[in-house]
C-alpha cells in the first residue's frame, strides 16, 4: 500500500497550457487534453470570438478568470501554465510569442513564424525576434512543421539516414494541394491574399521546404530559383452568366468550385468537419447556419470575384552543397488533397512515396522493400487532414516540456528559421525572376 501511495505521489502533473486563438487549429491541439488528461490541461484561453471561446471554455471547464477576449489580457497576469499553444492568424504569430516567451512560457507556435508584412526582409527579421527571443528565455519553441512528426515522413528520415539509398542525389517533391481546399483556403479564405496573410510558398508550403531541408541533412543550400503564379481564379476567367455569389448563381451546377457543392451539400450529409466548421464562426454548423454563411460571408463568394492573390502553382529548384539537387511542385489542381508525393535518388537505391506506399529499390539487388508504418493515433486526430501528425506533434512538445527535454522536439527555433529562410530565398528568387544565391543562413 506505501508504494502504491508512492508512486501516486511521485506521478507528474498535467502541462498546463493556455490556448491563444481557438480556431480550428487551436481546437485540433487541444484535442490531446481530453485524450489525455493526465498528461495536458487547458487552464486558458484567449480568443475575441465569443462563440469559438465558450465553445472551448466550456469544453474544458476553463475558469471565467482564466479566459480572455485579448491574449494581451492574459499577458498581463502572473505566469499561470507551463506552455502556450499560439494558433492566431498568420499575422498575429509574432507578438504573442515574443511576449509570453519572455514570461516564461514554453511556446508551440502554428507555422509560419511570422507575418509577411510587404517585404520579405520584415518577416525574415520578425522570425529571428522570435527564435532569438526562445532562446534568450530559456523557453522551448515547438513551430508546427507538422509533417516531421508524420511516421512516414519520419521512417523516410530514418531510411536516408542508415544509407539505404547510398548518397542523396536529388529529391524531388509534389503537393497536390486539392482543387476544392485551394478554393476554400487560398481564394476565398484566410490565406488567400498576400496583405492579410502571406505568400502561398510561406502559408501552404514552408511545411514542404522544410521537409527538403531536412532530407538534405545539413548540407547548406546555396542556390534556389523559382517561378509561379495565380492562374484560372481570375475575373477574366469568369463564365457567362455568372453570379458574384454560388447561391445565386444561374450557371452554379457546372462548377467544381461551387460554394453550395465544397460546403451546404456536405452539411446535408452529416459532415460538419472542415471545411464546414470553418464557415461558421458564431455558430454550430448546419443548413441554416452554413446557408446564411453562404449568404453573406467570404465562403459564398464566386471564386472568380475574389480579392485573391497568391500563386496556384509554384516550383522551387534548389541546389545544395556537395552537388544535391531538389525541386518542388505545389499546384492548385488536384484530385487529391494535400497528399504529397516523393522520390528520392541515391547513388545505391531510389526511395520513393506516393501518398499511400512506401517503397525503396536497391541497385546492386534490384529488389524492392516496402515499408509499413503504424498510423494510428487515439481520438478524432486520425480524422484530420494530417491529424496523425499534429497527435505526433503536440505528443512531443508534451513530452518535452513536461520532461525539459529538448531533443524530443523535431522542429525547434534554430532549424525552423533556417528552412524558414530558404523559403524566404525562393519567394525573392520568383519575385525578381533569378537565381538567388542563398547566405550561410539557409543551413
Amino acid at each position: 500500500m506505501k508504494q502504491i501511495i508512492n508512486a501516486f505521489v511521485n506521478m507528474p502533473s498535467p502541462v498546463k497550457v493556455i490556448v491563444v486563438g481557438a480556431g480550428s487549429r487551436g481546437q485540433t491541439y487541444s484535442d490531446f487534453a481530453s485524450i489525455h488528461p493526465d498528461r495536458m490541461q487547458v487552464v486558458g484561453i484567449a480568443d475575441p470570438r465569443p462563440f469559438a471561446r465558450r465553445k472551448l471554455q466550456e469544453r474544458y471547464k476553463v475558469a471565467d478568470e482564466d479566459t480572455f477576449d485579448d491574449w494581451h489580457c492574459m499577458a498581463k497576469r502572473e505566469k499561470f501554465a507551463d506552455a502556450v499553444f499560439i494558433c492566431t492568424p498568420d499575422r498575429l504569430h509574432k507578438d504573442p510569442a515574443v511576449a509570453l516567451a519572455k514570461k516564461g512560457y514554453h511556446i508551440l507556435l502554428e507555422k509560419p513564424m511570422a507575418f509577411l508584412c510587404f517585404c520579405l526582409q520584415v518577416t525574415e527579421e520578425d522570425c529571428t525576434e522570435i527564435t532569438e527571443t526562445c532562446i534568450q528565455s530559456g523557453v522551448m519553441l515547438v513551430v508546427c512543421h507538422v509533417l516531421r512528426y508524420d511516421p512516414t515522413i519520419r521512417k523516410i528520415k530514418e531510411l536516408i539516414d542508415s544509407g539505404a539509398i547510398g548518397d542523396i542525389i536529388h529529391i524531388q517533391h509534389l503537393e497536390p494541394v486539392g482543387f476544392y481546399h485551394f478554393a476554400h483556403s487560398f481564394v476565398r479564405g484566410n490565406w488567400r491574399n498576400e496583405a492579410e496573410s502571406s505568400f502561398a510558398l510561406l502559408a501552404k508550403s514552408c511545411h514542404d521546404l522544410d521537409l527538403i531541408h531536412h532530407w538534405a541533412g545539413g548540407r547548406r543550400c546555396i542556390k534556389v530559383s523559382s517561378f509561379g503564379s495565380l492562374s484560372h481564379f481570375r475575373r477574366e476567367n469568369k463564365p457567362p452568366g455568372a453570379a458574384n455569389r454560388c447561391l445565386d448563381c444561374s450557371v452554379e451546377s457546372d462548377c467544381p468550385y461551387s460554394a453550395k457543392k465544397i460546403y451546404l451539400d456536405r452539411v446535408k450529409m452529416g459532415l460538419t468537419r472542415w471545411p464546414v466548421s470553418v464557415i461558421c464562426s458564431t455558430s454550430i454548423p448546419d443548413i441554416e447556419s452554413v446557408t446564411e454563411a453562404l449568404k453573406t460571408g467570404p465562403y459564398g463568394r464566386c471564386v472568380y470575384e475574389c480579392d485573391n492573390d497568391v500563386c496556384s502553382n509554384q516550383v522551387v529548384n534548389m541546389e545544395f552543397e556537395g552537388g544535391l539537387t531538389a525541386s518542388f511542385t505545389m499546384v492548385a489542381f488536384t484530385e487529391e488533397l494535400c497528399l504529397r508525393k516523393t522520390n528520392i535518388c541515391g547513388s545505391r537505391g531510389e526511395l520513393s512515396y506516393n501518398g499511400h506506399e512506401l517503397r525503396v529499390f536497391d541497385f546492386l539487388t534490384q529488389t524492392s522493400t516496402k515499408y509499413e508504418v503504424d498510423m494510428n493515433v487515439p481520438g478524432c486526430f486520425s480524422k484530420a487532414g494530417h491529424g496523425v501528425a499534429d497527435y505526433h506533434l503536440v505528443d512531443s512538445f508534451i513530452s518535452a516540456v513536461a520532461s525539459g527535454d529538448p531533443l524530443l522536439i523535431q522542429s525547434g527555433a534554430k532549424e525552423t528559421l533556417a528552412s524558414h529562410r530558404l523559403v524566404f530565398e525562393a519567394e525573392r528568387a520568383r519575385l525578381e525572376s533569378r537565381v538567388v544565391l542563398c547566405g550561410t543562413n539557409c543551413v
